[in-house]
């Protein structure tokens, strides 16, 4: 659906303005889509992120680690990992080779969250599925030239 449809009071003064708007209201509509994947699991995107990030680590990684890796760079790393630790999906013990420094690592149950996530992935994947293979690497290209 077009934009004007979506936001139909809007008035754009150019087509870049409407880009910009349009890429806004997209993200928002992909986050509220992923939110409500993630749901069932009681995890935000933050949280997927950081699980992924840690799952993804063939040894134990610093909250400063995954922040560098995060999609969300504002994001408060430390304080989801806190929370991530309630939930029993990370833990937290000093790092062997400095004990300033926290590693944190994927428990079962984290692990167990990533694997039934992984088995209905397909669900985020098919959030794209109106375009196809080669406009997708358009988007992506395009996406990449913006930034």
């Amino acid at each position: 659906m077009d934009i004007e449809q979506e936001i139909p009071q809007l008035r754009f003064r150019n087509e870049y303005h409407k880009a910009i708007v349009n890429i806004i209201f997209t993200s928002n509509w992909l986050q509220e889509r992923i939110r409500q994947f993630l749901l069932p699991e009681d995890i935000t995107s933050q949280q997927y992120n950081i699980l992924r990030i840690v799952q993804a680590s063939d040894r134990p990684i610093s909250t400063m680690q995954i922040r560098e890796q995060m999609l969300d760079k504002m994001s408060d790393t430390s304080r989801m990992v806190d929370r991530l630790v309630v939930k029993k999906l990370v833990k937290k013990h000093m790092a062997e080779h400095d004990k300033r420094k926290v590693a944190i690592c994927l428990t079962e149950e984290g692990l167990q969250v990533l694997l039934r996530l992984e088995t209905k992935i397909h669900e985020i994947d098919n959030l794209l599925n109106t375009l196809t293979a080669d406009e997708v690497k358009s988007l992506n290209t395009l996406l990449n030239s913006i930034r």
